[in-house]
């Protein structure tokens, strides 16, 4: 894409079908926010729905909300609408507790599936047991620890790939036959670099192998197709493109071919097959609902309801692909506007630029002298209210894995002018040397 100018960009903006949604939200006046990967912007609806949750459902009409205002049911609801982003069916998702606990649910299934006698029948009747689960090693840290966890309690290995292009490769081999899950997220929270879900689901099941899907960086931000993937199992966060706030409830998808047939590990009360019966002796609820473990937070999955809300407020403009075809127009943008800087800024593009291998984001690497002021970068265009982020490389391995500059892309109230004038203010800051300031260094708890 050939880098536009400003005047371009307003002209674009003003005959774009989906500015009208930038009204579901409220953003600072002066404000560029290309932060939604980390944390997703307030909906306009989001305060006077929980203020009615708090003063008529919890205040006025108190424990009667569980059954008139259907809290009970609320993680099945929203599920069903997360349900619609990600290519699964009604009844087949549940917006519950965190990603973690999700993904330790889902992978402890798995691993049951794949050492049932039934799955060793099928799969492996002559192979030895499969012990491995593998993922990348640049996957999210909270994956790889929940991963090891388990592969301690289990006996099994977790098998890390230093080169995500290499796994294609490994499933065909003689190791895939070691393989009982592949576990990645989609797309990846450093570089935004996007696995192709359906190839490697199909190309583990070939292995004989089942596959977990982190879609934390997916949902809402791309289109996912689930079920026509054929996948396994799936989680996500609900904080980052569904917007439903800090700390929101995550979600987890289980293919119906398995949903009725395994118990998930965290067998709590609202997961029973009839909670209120207060039987002293677990029996799962059927399909997905098994998968909720103990009382929703009410407020959070209300919070979460109208974060989703403002994805699907986009169906009647062509939904998710309308939304994906933006976001690809102002990444191309941002991409084009960065490759004009002027050689000597140092600013490389780690992100792909191939339209099926990127997600929502747009990744930036420093060169020297500027390799190790990322932090610093990333402070000072916050000061001029362009909000991104920043990860750090590793330590012992600057080279493969850099300090990023992170910014994210959401279409629903980004606008074409608004990734133009970020690129300027990039400019600035690194022209000017302003990062040198000794306040961009200091960093807080959180980074």
């Amino acid at each position: 894409m050939i880098a536009l100018d400003r005047a371009q960009c307003l002209a674009l903006d003003a005959a774009d079908p989906l500015r009208a949604l930038t009204d579901e939200f409220d953003l600072p006046d002066g404000v560029i926010y290309l932060d939604g990967n980390s944390l997703g912007v307030l909906p306009r609806g989001t305060a006077a729905r929980l203020q009615d949750v708090i003063a008529r459902e919890w205040g006025t009409d108190l424990i009667g909300s569980w059954n008139t205002a259907g809290w009970v049911d609320l993680p099945q609801r929203v599920g069903d609408k997360i349900a619609r982003l990600i290519g699964a069916g009604p009844g087949q998702v549940v917006a519950a507790d965190s990603t973690s606990l999700n993904l330790y649910k889902v992978l402890t299934v798995a691993l049951d599936i794949v050492e049932s006698t039934a799955y060793r029948d099928a799969e492996q009747p002559q192979d030895a047991p499969r012990r491995v689960i593998l993922s990348e090693r640049s996957n999210f840290p909270t994956d790889l620890y929940i991963a090891q966890s388990i592969a301690a309690q289990r006996d099994c290995e977790l098998r890390l790939v230093d080169n995500p292009a290499d796994i294609p490769a490994i499933l065909a081999s003689d190791e895939g036959a070691e393989l009982a899950v592949l576990m990645l997220t989609e797309v990846n929270y450093r570089t935004g670099e996007r696995h192709d879900l359906a190839a490697l689901t199909a190309a583990a099941h070939a292995a004989g192998a089942l596959t977990v899907w982190d879609l934390a960086h997916s949902a809402g931000a791309v289109p996912v197709d689930l079920v026509g993937a054929e996948a396994d199992f799936a989680i996500g966060c609900g904080y980052k493109y569904l917007n439903g706030g800090p700390g929101a409830p995550a979600f987890v998808w289980v293919h119906p071919r398995y949903a009725d047939r395994f118990r998930q590990p965290l067998s709590g009360w609202l997961g029973h097959a009839d909670p209120f019966a207060f039987d002293t002796a677990y029996e799962p609820a059927e399909g997905i609902s098994r998968y909720v473990c103990g009382t929703p937070p009410i407020l959070s999955l209300s919070a979460l309801e109208c974060g989703v809300d403002t994805l699907l407020a986009a169906e009647p403009f062509g939904g998710m692909p309308a939304l994906r075809a933006k976001s690809l127009e102002l990444t191309d943008l941002f991409i084009a506007l960065v490759d004009a800087l002027p050689a000597e800024l140092g600013v490389t593009v780690v992100t792909p630029r191939e339209h099926a291998r990127r997600g929502s984001q747009v990744s930036l690497t420093l060169a020297a002298p500027r390799h190790e002021a990322g932090y610093a970068v990333v402070q000072a265009l916050i000061a001029r209210g362009v909000i991104g982020d920043f990860r750090a490389g590793d330590p012992r391995d600057l080279e493969g894995h850099p300090h990023i500059l992170r910014f994210g892309f959401t279409p629903l109230y980004l606008s074409r002018t608004q990734v133009f004038d970020a690129v300027a203010h990039l400019r600035e800051v690194l022209d000017t040397d302003e990062w040198r300031d000794e306040r961009f260094a200091a960093r807080g708890a959180v980074t």
